[in-house]
């Protein structure tokens, strides 16, 4: 993990020397609890030791894994800076997605929450503190953040907005005490799609309420025609009928009588069902793959997610692309099934319909599922082998490169140059970087497997490890030692073509959701 590396410098006790200041140019964090005097006066000792467990294992990590530098904790926060703007706000939403995981179980008032605030500026660096107008600004933004998150400056906004992968909105010119100008303040969303979705949803419920008036005024004025004009024929019913005079004195009339009423309409026959489609013969097909909405379904008609058989084998894994990547090491591999795709967002949703899976997904249908923290991905597969009481899993990394491998050993599965219109990728040619495209939109390596590269960050079964020393040598899962970080292949459609080799590899925090992450399953033991 690396040493956390603070301010110290000069000798202790000394007055700093006002004519060596180094200055420099920061992005800042400063991060506070919310709420922190009242969760002190409940349980002060409680308290303390949650805070301070959270700085070891949490916030001091973090920022050594954003190549962050702590400058100090204050009892109820801290304060760290970083050269990078876009680690400072990747390190942010770290922290506060991981805070989210741990309140979970707890009850509201018990909840230890921060509130962050991120500014770029020039800063003053002394012995063991920094001073300046980017460090008020990013206490002051920090002092209007919401608990549980992440508000950022205008210059860190220029800075980041088309390099990570998150949502921001405005929140306009805030005035902040101490500082002359107004700042520019946005809230970070870490899901992309958030301020669409924010936007959207006030503007579905001023659409909602309009159509509702017009609805009910078009209502009245309907039921007014409709009530007047009964009245008028009910008169009519009512009036007696006019005859000609005659000679009779007791003129009288014959009422008219009551035509029969009309047959009832014979109901339609019901359809015959539709025949389920037959699958080709190198999938495990699955119970239900017609493409209309599925209806909801007990826990034996699942929809499994279509699987291809892998046959066993062995694999030159790795590469000399990347120092993570080395050694290039013999594996052996298992026979094993893994996903024709990566898990879709209506299979995704089928899990959180059952509520086992922790939120509803939003998206087309046949989609990848986005969003997902390793955690999550286990506990749709843990819920995927409950229900059909098959050994469903998350695939270990040396299945994955394989399996993305198709029995080839060039740089990509199609040859050792990049093409374009073979992945989902930044640079992979004429492919949308706003969202994931559906799956199957490019052609299958040669195991018959669909966006083994590009489309979506892959989850594998695999704790991070920073190289292959030691790796197991019977294609298992690596899971020993420290599995704060899980291991992430594929590349998604934001990142460039170099991350959908098959011999990529990355890592990321276990239980933080990222809006480029999803998973694909696999079936064996």
């Amino acid at each position: 993990m690396g040493e956390i590396r603070n301010f110290k410098s000069g000798n202790q006790g000394e007055p700093p020397s006002h004519s060596g200041m180094p200055r420099r140019l920061a992005a800042i964090i400063v991060g506070d609890i919310a709420s922190y005097s009242r969760l002190m006066q409940a349980d002060e000792e409680g308290t303390h030791v949650r805070v301070k467990r959270i700085e070891r294992d949490l916030i001091q990590p973090s920022i050594v894994e954003h190549h962050g530098s702590l400058v100090k904790t204050t009892g109820d926060g801290f304060i760290a800076i970083f050269d990078s703007p876009v680690e400072a706000v990747r390190c942010s939403i770290v922290i506060q997605q991981n805070l989210i995981g741990r309140n979970a179980s707890l009850p509201k008032h018990s909840r230890i929450e921060y509130r962050i605030g991120v500014n770029l500026g020039d800063v003053i660096v002394e012995s063991d503190d920094i001073y300046g107008d980017g460090v008020n600004i990013a206490t002051r933004i920090e002092g209007i953040a919401e608990p549980g998150q992440v508000f950022i400056s205008g210059a860190i906004y220029e800075q980041i907005k088309h390099k990570v992968v998150c949502g921001y909105e405005s929140l306009g010119d805030r005035k902040v005490k101490n500082i002359t100008d107004p700042v520019r303040v946005y809230r970070v969303l870490p899901d992309a799609d958030a301020v669409a979705r924010t936007r959207g949803r006030r503007e579905n419920i001023l659409l909602f309420l309009l159509i509702a008036t017009l609805l009910v005024i078009a209502g009245y004025v309907l039921w007014y025609v409709l009530a007047q004009h009964r009245s008028r024929v009910n008169q009519q019913a009512a009036a007696p009928p006019i005859v000609a005079p005659s000679v009779s004195p007791t003129p009288q009339s014959v009422p008219l009588e009551p035509s029969p009423p009309a047959p009832a309409p014979r109901a339609a026959p019901a359809a015959s069902p539709s025949p389920t489609a037959v699958p080709s013969p190198t999938a495990v097909p699955s119970p239900a793959a017609s493409p209309s909405p599925a209806p909801m379904q007990s826990a034996a008609s699942i929809q499994e997610p279509e699987m291809v058989a892998i046959r066993a084998g062995s694999l030159a894994m790795g590469s000399n692309d990347d120092a993570t990547e080395r050694p290039i090491h013999q594996v052996a591999i298992k026979p094993f099934a893994i996903g024709k795709y990566p898990v879709t967002v209506r299979e995704w949703n089928e899990c959180a319909a059952a509520k086992a899976c922790g939120f509803t997904a939003i998206g087309k249908d046949d989609a990848p599922v986005t969003n997902v923290s390793w955690t999550d991905a286990q506990q749709y597969a843990g819920w995927l082998a409950q229900a059909t009481k098959k050994p469903y899993r998350l695939p270990s990394e040396a299945e994955w490169e394989y399996a993305a491998r198709g029995g080839t050993q060039t740089k990509y599965w199609w040859g050792d140059k990049a093409q374009p219109g073979m992945a989902a990728c930044k640079d992979c040619g004429d492919v949308s970087a706003d969202q994931p495209v559906k799956v199957g939109s490019f052609k299958p390596n040669p195991f018959g497997l669909y966006d083994m590269g590009g489309g979506v960050d892959q989850w594998v079964a695999d704790c991070w490890h920073k190289n292959y020393q030691g790796a197991p040598a019977d294609g298992s899962a690596w899971v020993g030692g420290d599995c704060t970080s899980h291991v992430l292949r594929s590349g998604s459609w934001k990142n460039d073509a170099r991350y959908v080799r098959p011999a990529n590899r990355d890592g990321y925090d276990t239980n933080v959701r990222y809006p480029t992450h999803g998973f694909r399953i696999a079936l064996g033991p």
